[in-house]
């Protein structure tokens, strides 16, 4: 009964039924890599590789020269920075359009079993 409710509604919707009428497929997936998504990915994998590893160091640093301040000033630094170069990484490799690619997919399936 809740189950009916809810595809009634949501067949009602403009956005649903326009995904429903023209379907995503994933095709855009099976393209050759290009050089600003290989950087981009490496990028993203930089940035784990300096995040929380760094952040590490700079602890046992602090802890090895008896220096706070290495880990208090550097920790945050060093974290900051992986973030940028995360957020520079996935605006290269164009994540969020991708991933608008995956979630539309991803809707169409759950909304045909939902719909059925």
């Amino acid at each position: 009964m809740i189950r009916r409710k809810i595809a009634k509604y949501l067949a009602g919707s403009k956005y649903i039924i326009e995904l429903l009428e023209n379907p995503t497929d994933l095709s855009e997936f099976k393209e050759p890599l290009t050089t600003r998504l290989i950087a981009g990915l490496i990028l993203m994998g930089l940035s784990y590789v300096i995040g929380w590893p760094a952040v590490a160091a700079l602890s046992v640093l602090a802890v090895w020269f008896r220096e706070p301040m290495i880990a208090v000033i550097g920790c945050p630094t060093t974290y900051a920075l992986s973030y940028v170069v995360f957020i520079v990484g996935a605006w290269l490799a164009r994540a969020p359009h991708y991933l608008g690619i995956l979630a539309r997919y991803a809707i169409q399936i759950f909304l045909r079993k939902l719909l059925s």
